[in-house]
């Protein structure tokens, strides 16, 4: 009798962790039941947007519904974020970007938020390149070096605005390099290579993945890399990296993707970090998408990602505020100072 008794407790046991089992798997496989918006806070063919709809393509079949891109640009990307932000909580609106944007907002006074607010799902890390007008007098990264000293505040260099990633660049050069420049600002990367390439302003300093057509074109001379080793552009030939000229230069990498504010349903955020290790790390249309545009593939999600997107944030934090373009010290949000 006792045998009976200890084998039924074992069977309803059994039962319990089965069903136990089963409730979680069931809650990991949200399955959306309307279309999700995606808001880009940038304009179209930029950087964020052309990250965002190779992401929206990669997994829209894993998640059954389709993903709406919404371009909301406004305030260095703030507008767009706030949006996402202020809605509902229910999984359906997304936002997309630079992880280093989301990470320094609160620092500017553009936004009450700082990176532990948001789940990250990473896709790809980018790199800026200086680029110039192809008919532009500066053949090397030097020579423009030397004409922004000769003429302090008069180079136009564009960029898709205050906390783009062009105007880190330019920042961490005017840091290095000891030079002034003329700021001209556009609602996007796209819009600021061509407007280096219409002869509006002189110097695009915005990343690759904005740059490359006109490079593969003709239209744009890329002059250096923000990084340390040569970046290889595929139809295009070799940049050199920005070391060449400034040894102490010290950068971290881009990271992209789409953000959802903390407070969703946990299984919107189960379900996309199963897609994110089953579809989206192995996906040959993203090794494909950064191969063509000179990005680097590595996604990554939850504290992966916040860990692979914190140095940038911590480097851009600073940069702004020993600059004396953020409102707050970095460290009142936790962003101590780097080593």
């Amino acid at each position: 009798m006792k045998h009976v008794r200890l084998i039924t407790v074992m069977i309803v046991l059994s039962l319990v962790v089965l069903a136990g089992a089963l409730l979680q798997e069931a809650a990991a496989q949200w399955k959306p039941e309307k279309p999700i918006n995606l808001i880009v806070p940038w304009g179209a063919g930029g950087s964020t947007d052309r990250s965002a709809r190779i992401n929206a393509s990669i997994i829209e079949e894993a998640l059954g519904q389709k993903i709406v891109i919404v371009n909301q640009p406004g305030a260095s990307g703030s507008v767009g974020t706030k949006s996402c932000l202020d809605a509902e909580r229910d999984g359906y609106t997304w936002t997309a970007g630079a992880a280093k944007d989301l990470g320094n907002y609160k620092i500017q006074g553009l936004l009450d938020t700082v990176i532990q607010d948001w789940h990250l799902f990473l896709n790809v890390a980018m790199p800026q390149v200086v680029s110039v007008n192809a008919d532009a007098p500066y053949q090397t990264f030097d020579e423009l070096l030397a004409a922004f000293k000769e003429k302090p505040g008069q180079i136009a260099v564009a960029t898709a605005g205050i906390n783009s990633a062009g105007h880190t660049a330019i920042e961490q050069i005017k840091k290095y390099a000891g030079i002034e420049y003329k700021h001209v600002t556009y609602d996007g990367g796209n819009p600021a290579v061509i407007a280096v390439v219409s002869g509006e302003a002189e110097v695009v300093p915005q990343l690759s993945v904005e740059e490359v057509d006109m490079l593969r074109a003709g239209k744009l001379r890329a002059l250096a890399v923000l990084t340390s080793e040569p970046l290889e552009i595929e139809g295009y030939g070799t940049i050199p990296p920005i070391t060449q000229w400034l040894p102490d230069f010290k950068t971290a990498p881009i990271y992209f993707g789409i953000f959802i504010p903390k407070g969703v349903p946990d299984d919107v955020i189960s379900s996309l970090g199963k897609i994110w290790e089953d579809v989206v790390k192995p996906s040959p249309e993203l090794k494909k998408f950064a191969l063509e545009n000179a990005v680097v593939a590595d996604p990554a999600w939850g504290e992966e990602a916040q860990e692979k997107a914190f140095p940038m944030i911590q480097l851009d934090a600073w940069l702004k505020y020993d600059a004396g373009q953020a409102k707050i010290s970095p460290e009142e949000v936790g962003i101590p100072r780097p080593e």
